[in-house]
């Protein structure tokens, strides 16, 4: 149920009829790691991989400091379902590369989820 003007309206959203599936990671970096090689290399990664549907990645612009929590980047792929996204997982590529991301990582939040559609 959603809200408008005081009252309560129903909010019509599906699941993605295509089966898709997300993996969004948010990403606080140590102090003097080479951030711009990283999400170069992620891009490479990324683009190596036929399992990934789509993928974007960006840099937060100043939101304010207790809501951002020291988290500077984000980076969400989307799958055409999970069972690409176990695929992906397990893919050489992506194992090889977590051994450079994940030691340049200070803090990280990853949520794996099938998308709720409320709005295309």
């Amino acid at each position: 149920m959603g809200f408008e003007h005081g009252k309560r309206t129903k909010v019509w959203c599906c699941r993605d009829m295509m089966g898709g599936f997300n993996h969004y990671v948010v990403v606080k970096f140590k102090d003097g790691v080479a951030v711009e090689e990283l999400t170069e290399g992620l891009v490479k990664m990324v683009s190596g991989i036929e399992h990934v549907k789509s993928f974007q990645w960006g840099k937060d612009i100043g939101g304010p400091d207790f809501l951002r929590q020291g988290f500077t980047h984000a980076f969400l792929m989307t799958f055409n379902g999970k069972e690409e996204f176990d695929a992906f997982q397990s893919h050489p590529n992506h194992v090889e590369f977590s051994k450079l991301f994940s030691p340049a990582v200070e803090n990280i939040l990853v949520l794996d989820f099938p998308p709720t559609i409320v709005k295309a």
